[in-house]
């Protein structure tokens, strides 16, 4: 086989050897490299400004120009974390709080999936859409009549009150949904004809293929409730209800002018989001990019 750099004849008699591609494909390849590279820097330097400033003394987090090293390293700003706030109380909301919305978004936000995903029923296509207008409106316009209904339950200034409007998702519906048209049907027909039910075809045999896309799910969803703040900052009224978003708002109110001690809060409250990431991240990926492979 002859090779592909090798010289071509003309037809007056000259030899030309084609231009190789081998150096622009390097090239693009390696500029791909420098802009993936760039954004990266972009998006992880806040986070570690955060670490470094954390560190600082009162003056050195505010300094003009900024105080990039801590000059000296300090751990004031995390004991006067837990010295202003009732940490442990706040962290055992959010945990408690996150694991109950989490939860209950797998549960019912899986079967509703399914179920518009595989069954057949009078209005299923009517009844999706509506589930999708819902993702169009604004969720500050679900406050009122949602607190009207969590007083009504008497549940105002508790953490279940907290979580009941967070227990089901239509974004959960739909991912879920997608995720379930995606996985072939041959499965359930071959369990349907040895003579598994409904249920036992959910729960055994299209529940672990959706794995990917549960844990997408739960990821998703975990990161949204740790970080949710206006609705648990209308429904909690004390402090042995609130979660740490609303907690760490109270540091700024307080006028302190600390930017340290804000920052301590702030990775305090975001560490435990960031472990479960780095121990979910390839199934969460994995779930994400198939969920989207079919519409």
């Amino acid at each position: 086989m002859s090779d592909s750099t090798a010289a071509l004849t003309m037809p007056d008699g000259r030899a030309v050897r084609p231009r190789s591609g081998g150096g622009s494909a390097k090239r693009s390849l390696a500029w791909a490299y420098v802009l993936l590279i760039l954004g990266s820097v972009v998006m992880v330097f806040p986070f570690v400004w955060e670490i470094l400033t954390s560190f600082k003394t009162i003056s050195g987090a505010s300094s003009v120009p900024p105080q990039i090293l801590p000059d000296p390293v300090t751990f004031r700003a995390y004991e006067k974390v837990f010295d202003t706030l009732p940490f442990w109380t706040l962290l055992g909301n959010s945990v408690f709080l996150t694991v109950l919305r989490t939860v209950g978004q797998v549960i019912l936000c899986t079967m509703a999936g399914y179920g518009f995903a595989r069954f057949s029923f009078p209005g299923k296509n009517i009844l999706f859409i509506a589930f999708l207008a819902v993702l169009m409106v604004p969720g500050q316009l679900f406050i009122l009549p949602q607190y009207e209904i969590i007083q009504g339950l008497g549940l105002v200034g508790t953490v279940t009150g907290i979580a009941i409007p967070g227990l089901f998702s239509v974004f959960g519906t739909f991912l879920l949904r997608q995720f379930f048209q995606s996985l072939p049907q041959d499965m359930e027909e071959a369990a349907r004809l040895d003579g598994a039910n409904e249920w036992q075809i959910f729960w055994h045999v299209m529940l672990p293929l959706a794995k990917p896309g549960i844990i997408a799910l739960t990821v998703l969803t975990a990161l949204w409730s740790w970080n949710d703040l206006l609705w648990p900052l209308v429904v909690s009224g004390n402090v042995n209800s609130m979660p740490l978003s609303v907690g760490l708002s109270l540091l700024t109110d307080l006028r302190l002018k600390d930017d340290a001690l804000l920052m301590a809060g702030a990775l305090l409250s975001s560490l435990p989001m960031i472990i479960v990431f780095l121990v979910l991240q390839r199934q969460f990926i994995q779930g994400i990019a198939f969920t989207g492979s079919k519409g």
